[in-house]
């Protein structure tokens, strides 16, 4: 049995934001970074809310890679505020941040890392949750999972449960387009991969297929002009929406092996998460190939590859996922990133361990071992081709 899960509600396009006129309630918590907060985006959204009737108060605290502690924080201040909506504003970290100060607020007898698929966490009897992204890739907003840093550890802690995703989710393209265009490209990129991955992993299904293909096509299309012209609406408002898709896709299968590895890549070295997931990916197809190669030609056709076989398909698609990167400035190898071989193979084992028990490990097309995992480590700082 398979179950395909939403918010309930997706508002998108222009003026999309103008929805929250309508919310009824009476205090919301509106979570989110410094950087937003800067940018005006929370005032504007606290205006609307105030519009509404609904008291309002920030919690602006959230970092990049959002910490155990900022969570826990964030939970005592929703205690002691009492709101009844919270307000995931911002990228990824935010949204994940407002998920699990979520958590935390409607049940103050547990831990952050109990947050699992298998226990029942009751939400929704003090507040409903709506999330509006100000990026477009981490498709947080669409998804049961939320990602946690345990900084002690160095390491993020993917959590999820069907409970957490969004009653609300509101795509308004004024926002995105302040990203600049590095944050353009890693946003974008992550959800490339997001939906990439979605369509070969082992628990892909119909209705996460479609999202993945129609995220795919928008993406390759959009995101060039997204990247070299901010003020492009129309591209901007498209990726909005694709990264929504993606993240509807992903979040009912599953990411895989560039998400584990990128994972562990980007909480060791401290690099940004859609940096790490979109250099690895060619790495990643040519791995995964020989299991899922129909699932690429598939992919490739949808995109208007045109081809005699498949081994022709799957090369002009990998070289159109690298001409892609070429266009948004992603770097094509880990030392390109600006690591020396000495500090990354001094890590390299905890980047395989990292991998190896990550659960979008286990759910790629092609499970690796210990030495394959090094091999692909070892080819992407080289950027050499994969050989397997």
């Amino acid at each position: 049995m398979w179950e395909f899960t939403s918010p309930r509600k997706i508002l998108f396009g222009e003026d999309a934001l103008e929805y929250l006129k309508e919310i009824e309630g009476n205090k919301a918590l509106i979570i989110t970074g410094k950087t937003v907060k800067k940018l005006g985006f929370a005032e504007k959204v606290s205006k609307y809310l105030e519009e509404a009737g609904l008291q309002t108060k920030t919690f602006d605290e959230v970092e990049p890679e959002p910490s155990i502690e900022t969570i826990v924080k964030g939970a005592k201040l929703a205690k002691e505020y009492g709101p009844d909506w919270l307000i995931g504003l911002g990228g990824g970290s935010n949204m994940d941040a407002a998920k699990a100060i979520w958590v935390l607020y409607e049940r103050p007898d547990m831990e952050v890392g109990a947050i699992s698929p298998l226990e029942k966490l009751g939400l929704r009897n003090k507040a409903k949750l709506i999330c509006i992204p100000t990026t477009s890739g981490s498709g947080s907003e669409a998804t049961w999972a939320t990602i946690i840093t345990d900084s002690a550890g160095r390491t993020k802690l993917e959590l999820a449960s069907k409970e957490l995703v969004p009653d609300i989710v509101i795509l308004d393209p004024q926002f995105p387009k302040f990203m600049p265009p590095r944050l353009t490209s890693d946003s974008g990129m992550d959800a490339l991969v997001h939906s990439m991955e979605a369509y070969v992993n082992q628990w892909r299904n119909d209705f996460s297929n479609a999202m993945a293909i129609g995220a795919i096509k928008i993406i390759f299309e959009y995101l060039p002009r997204a990247y070299n012209n901010p003020d492009d609406i129309e591209a901007r408002e498209k990726m909005h929406v694709a990264a929504t898709m993606s993240g509807l896709a992903f979040g009912n299968s599953q990411a895989g092996l560039a998400h584990s590895m990128g994972h562990a890549l980007g909480a060791i070295f401290k690099i940004p998460h859609g940096r790490t997931v979109g250099m690895l990916l060619p790495y990643v197809i040519k791995y995964n190939v020989g299991k899922t190669a129909e699932l690429y030609v598939e992919i490739a056709k949808s995109i208007g590859i045109q081809a005699n076989t498949n081994q022709k398909y799957i090369e002009t698609l990998i070289q159109a996922v690298k001409d892609l990167m070429e266009k948004v400035s992603v770097p094509f190898s880990i030392k390109d990133m600006g690591l020396d071989w000495k500090t990354f193979a001094s890590e390299l084992d905890e980047l395989i361990n990292r991998a190896m028990v990550s659960s979008e490990t286990i759910t790629n097309p092609r499970i690796p071992d210990e030495e394959e995992l090094k091999r692909l480590f070892t080819y992407a700082f080289n950027c050499t081709e994969v050989d397997f």
